[in-house]
């Protein structure tokens, strides 16, 4: 029985490979996406400032992919060191000892997330939405997940 628990171990293995399967596409996708807003800007020539702003927003939502893709890559390499290779290295940052420091990465970089998404309803809004509906409840997660590390780190000292 010792034996089989052991090697159940080894069923952590789907979720690294579909986090970092997931964490490919979506650099893909971020990537081939930058490749195409750039050549639409420079093929179109709408040089103003309302193509500026046009831009920002691309580039917001591009870097939103990108920030969910590394939230998918800490999420792999994460369980591949809590579960399969302790030794497995990583950059400091991102070394993952427990459970509990897994999931500390991922809340800092959901907080990233959910601030660059309301930043991109800020540069679409039209004026005619409450800004207020959306950001409330975000900032009171971010807040609620801010508390959460508060706790975390205070008790891990």
């Amino acid at each position: 029985m010792r034996k089989l628990l052991n090697a159940s171990r080894y069923l952590v293995m789907a979720a690294v490979l579909g986090s970092l399967l997931s964490a490919v596409a979506l650099y893909a996708y971020g990537l081939v996406d930058t490749i195409v807003v750039i050549a639409r800007t420079f093929s179109s020539g709408d040089i103003s400032s309302t193509g500026a702003k046009g831009l920002m927003l691309y580039f917001i939502e591009i870097f939103d992919l990108f920030l969910l893709g590394t939230v998918m890559l800490i999420l792999a390499l994460g369980l591949y060191e809590l579960f399969i290779d302790s030794d497995f290295k990583m950059a400091s940052r991102l070394q993952i000892h427990t459970f509990e420091d897994l999931k500390t990465t991922l809340v800092t970089v959901v907080i990233a997330v959910m601030a660059v998404t309301f930043l991109g309803q800020i540069m679409t809004w039209d004026g005619t939405t409450s800004l207020f509906e959306i950001g409330v409840p975000v900032a009171l997660v971010i807040a609620a997940l801010n508390i959460y590390l508060w706790v975390a780190k205070s008790t891990k000292k």
